[in-house]
């Protein structure tokens, strides 16, 4: 009671200028489509400088998707089939493009992944997708990479 309240403010581990979210332009050439972008995303941890920590991936869109899986080309139309079939188009309050918003909802806009030794840790068949659920667009997905 008798001091006055103070804010605490911890020690900073790390400058602010430590990070970076580097974008990575997507532009898209259908309405619907499934792209790999491990490789681009590979690039900017690589930028990064750090070799151990974790990558944080996600979409700046609320129509498109980010999702880690096999990448194989029967795998990607069954994904998108079966979207399609558990939310048809019509009937929705929020106009033509609403299956595509709960889509992306249900999918999730975001992955993180560990870092080491400079490269993403994926499983074999394991790639990073980029789902575009209302194209064609100009789309971009942000790649920060934290240090551990």
């Amino acid at each position: 009671m008798g001091r006055d309240a103070q804010t605490f403010s911890p020690p900073c581990l790390y400058p602010p200028h430590a990070y970076r979210t580097p974008m990575i332009k997507i532009e898209t050439e259908s309405e619907r489509d499934v792209l790999d972008i491990t490789q681009e995303v590979q690039r900017e941890v690589e930028a990064s400088g750090i070799k151990e920590g974790l990558a944080l991936i996600h979409t700046l869109h609320t129509t498109t998707a980010i999702i880690v899986n096999e990448g194989e080309a029967g795998l990607r139309q069954d994904l998108m089939d079966q979207m399609d079939r558990l939310l048809p188009n019509g009937g929705y309050r929020h106009g033509e493009n609403g299956p595509s918003h709960i889509q992306a909802a249900l999918l999730g806009n975001s992955a993180v992944l560990p870092v080491e030794r400079g490269r993403l840790l994926l499983g074999t068949w394991q790639q990073i997708l980029f789902l575009e659920l209302d194209g064609p667009r100009m789309r971009q997905v942000g790649v920060r990479v934290i240090s551990a």
